[in-house]
């Protein structure tokens, strides 16, 4: 017999759990609204990636498990992200404790989901599902107070980035066989699990379609607390909208589960999860950056730490569009245009760009995301 095997898509229970990432993004993005340090951006970066790392270790079960894959686990999951969430805006005082205890029972669950059943499988193109030393930093940061505390969530987080670029699969399947064995069960239990690439696109770009919609909801609520409402208003509103529409042209209408620019096949998973985590929490900080802009309006400028937020976050995702574009072998030319375009309008408007009007502002933004996905478009087209 011949034929297609059909597609995959996203079942009732995998598009349930994603609201918990709904939840997620919202809260994730008061981290970094309004803040002016370094220190809150890197807090910000840290518990983005711990959320998105414990979405991720579920995504990754119900990819390669498929319809197999049991309800109950997936709802405790879906609780303790919502206590994550929950905890994001108090975590720098009372929560931090919550928030690492909720993660630390997510990424526990994650790694006994695999055991018990007939036979075990070990993902190989993303081991980190399957690591506990990565934990050992998270349990001791319940002892330590102020900013050793996030310190120790960022050097976990930082190994499992390590177990992902260094650990082969085939150690990880040798160690589970060498585990089984200790205790008496056959080691040729264990078997690699695949993941599908095509569904695994699809729910990354889920991910990243949630991100963008935080955009327009932080959007429409910054337009509503505006009692009068004027050109300038629409105009900047008109823009903040634009840009989310480019930046949805460039991750999924020309890219492949979030990434920008990226076609099917090009990346595997242990490059592509941590771009996909690195590139929807610039856009979720991007975000929150709009929303403020917005606010800005009866202002009549974009404030300093709000510009550079903007800014920055799309000359880095220009930048790794660029990447992209470049390891895909894509027309350089092109790609160059487009990564001039992208990084240099944002780094004159950070620089000089205090004394515009919101709404000229993030036009001239446009003109950069417009100009950058014009160019990357073009790079993809064959020759």
């Amino acid at each position: 017999m011949t034929g297609k095997a059909e597609e995959r898509h996203a079942s009732w229970l995998e598009l349930f759990f994603d609201l918990v990432a709904v939840a997620g993004v919202a809260q994730l993005t008061h981290l970094v609204h309004g803040s002016t340090s370094w220190g809150g951006a890197g807090l910000y970066a840290v518990c983005f990636l711990a959320f998105w790392m414990a979405w991720m270790c579920f995504t990754v079960i119900g990819n390669v498990i498929g319809d197999a894959t049991r309800a109950m686990p997936v709802l405790v999951a879906m609780a303790g992200l919502v206590f994550m969430a929950a905890s994001v805006r108090e975590v720098h005082d009372g929560h931090a404790a919550v928030f690492a205890g909720a993660y630390l029972g997510v990424r526990v669950l994650a790694s006994r989901v695999w055991e018990g059943s007939r036979e075990e499988r070990v993902v190989a193109e993303w081991p980190v599902v399957h690591a506990g030393v990565s934990m050992l930093p998270w349990i001791a940061s319940f002892w330590v107070d102020g900013p050793w505390r996030y310190a120790l969530w960022a050097f976990g987080l930082a190994l499992d980035l390590l177990i992902t670029f260094t650990v082969s699969g085939e150690r990880v399947v040798a160690k589970v066989a060498e585990r089984l064995s200790r205790h008496g069960q056959p080691a040729d239990q264990v078997a690699f699990g695949r993941l599908d690439p095509a569904h695994f696109g699809e729910r990354l770009g889920l991910f990243t379609i949630i991100v963008l919609g935080e955009g327009v909801l932080t959007v429409t609520a910054a337009m509503a607390e505006h009692a009068e409402w004027h050109a300038p208003l629409f105009w900047t509103v008109s823009a903040a909208l634009t840009l989310l529409g480019t930046l949805w042209g460039a991750a999924l209408h020309h890219g492949f589960g979030g990434i920008p620019y990226l076609s099917p096949g090009r990346l595997g998973p242990k490059a592509l999860l941590p771009l996909h985590g690195l590139i929807t929490g610039l856009l979720a900080a991007f975000a929150a950056g709009l929303g403020a802009a917005v606010e800005s309006v009866e202002h009549g400028h974009v404030d300093g730490a709000t510009r550079w937020l903007l800014c920055g976050c799309l000359a880095a995702f220009t930048v790794l569009g660029a990447g992209v574009g470049f390891g895909s072998g894509h027309r350089k030319g092109w790609v160059l245009a487009g990564l001039a375009v992208g990084v240099m309008i944002p780094a004159a408007l950070g620089s000089f760009g205090g004394a515009l009007a919101p709404a000229w502002f993030l036009w001239l933004l446009v003109v950069a995301a417009g100009g950058g996905l014009a160019a990357g478009s073009l790079a993809k087209r064959p020759r």
